[in-house]
């Protein structure tokens, strides 16, 4: 087998900006790279490289030379070097998507389960971004009146006594029971302070919490999770541990409640099924979620959460960002009520 690889560099752009603690996202910079083989010209397998800028290790101004560098080295070895790509989680996630693709015919179905069959959903929660109060409990509206029983906020951005105001507006309407509540702070709060907001938002059956401090602060996230009365994921503290020794060394040292994971940050499919088994022999638990993708990059996470997780995926996942785009890749994805279906159109 000779395989070719090219590369198309690709802009989206987003419906409305989506604001984080870290900054607003307008457009969103992704790189397709499409892999063929001689003995098989007319196949092609598509996979995306979307590094997030200021957040993914591997997000640097010579992105496109490296990208360039490893596609050349698959091509000469005709398969991918785990351990040299470990670095370069989102080039392994585009990659590893692409050569998926190829070897099963370059039809998308990435994977043989339920979901990549379109027989079956996978729960996800319903994301509200960040904004003025105004804008978020309008968002959140829309997403409880669309039938999510699991909903994110991500919090941070505005007063914090205003952020509670949402959690309280949600809770006086629907009990834990009928809406699961995540909330994501992507680092925004303070090791000072960070503790006093877990314990106020506890008030409020909150499922999770996401990342409340910055990353690289092991002692005070590992205080943190000891003290919280509210079940701590990290997702930003794991970008960038690409070693199998040193992610031990980050779970036995924290200990945190759950690990998140997006293939395009933590490792590619490779690294992040590492991350979960590492995770689960210490009986921490995880989900997937994806980072502003596209639907090409949308489509290869949700079934490769499929594939994780078996053919019945209870835990809502984090799959719902495909809408944020004006000019997104057509794809056969769909959400329906608070579940993401790949749909097929049958042909007479």
């Amino acid at each position: 087998m000779s395989i070719k690889i090219s590369i198309a560099p690709h802009t989206l752009h987003f419906k409305q900006p989506a604001g984080t603690s870290r900054g607003v996202y307008t457009t969103r910079q992704s790189w397709f790279v499409t892999a063929t083989d001689d003995a098989r010209p007319d196949i092609r397998g598509v996979g995306e490289c979307a590094p997030l800028p200021d957040l993914s290790c591997d997000a640097k101004p010579e992105y496109e030379e490296r990208l360039e560098e490893m596609c050349s080295m698959v091509e000469a070895k005709g398969s991918i070097d785990y351990d040299t790509l470990r670095p370069y989680p989102s080039v392994l996630f585009g990659l590893e998507t692409a050569l998926l693709d190829l070897k099963r015919g370059g039809t998308g179905v990435l994977f043989d389960n339920s979901f990549a069959r379109g027989e079956a959903g996978i729960p996800i929660n319903g994301l509200v971004w960040m904004g003025n109060y105004d804008e978020m409990l309008q968002r959140l509206e829309e997403k409880m009146r669309a039938g999510f029983r699991c909903v994110k906020l991500k919090i941070g951005a505005i007063d914090f006594d205003r952020e509670l105001d949402l959690v309280r507006h949600i809770r006086s309407t629907f009990t834990k029971e009928q809406i699961e509540l995540r909330v994501d702070a992507n680092g925004g709060f303070t090791a000072d302070c960070a503790l006093q907001r877990l314990e106020q938002l506890a008030q409020y059956d909150i499922h999770s919490i996401e990342q409340p401090i910055r990353q690289h602060q092991w002692e005070e996230m590992a205080a943190l999770c000891k003290a919280t009365p509210i079940p701590i994921a990290l997702d930003e503290e794991l970008i960038g541990v690409n070693d199998k020794t040193e992610k031990e060394e980050l779970l036995d040292r924290i200990r945190p409640h759950y690990i998140i994971l997006k293939p395009s940050l933590h490792g590619g499919m490779y690294g992040s099924r590492e991350w979960i088994a590492l995770a689960g022999k210490r009986g921490i638990g995880s989900w997937i979620t994806s980072a502003l993708e596209s639907n090409v990059g949308l489509n290869a996470i949700a079934q490769f959460a499929a594939d994780v997780y078996g053919e019945s995926i209870t835990m809502p996942q984090g799959l719902g960002t495909g809408q944020l785009f004006t000019d997104n890749i057509p794809m056969p994805l769909e959400i329906r009520g608070d579940k993401l279906w790949r749909t097929f159109k049958v042909t007479k």
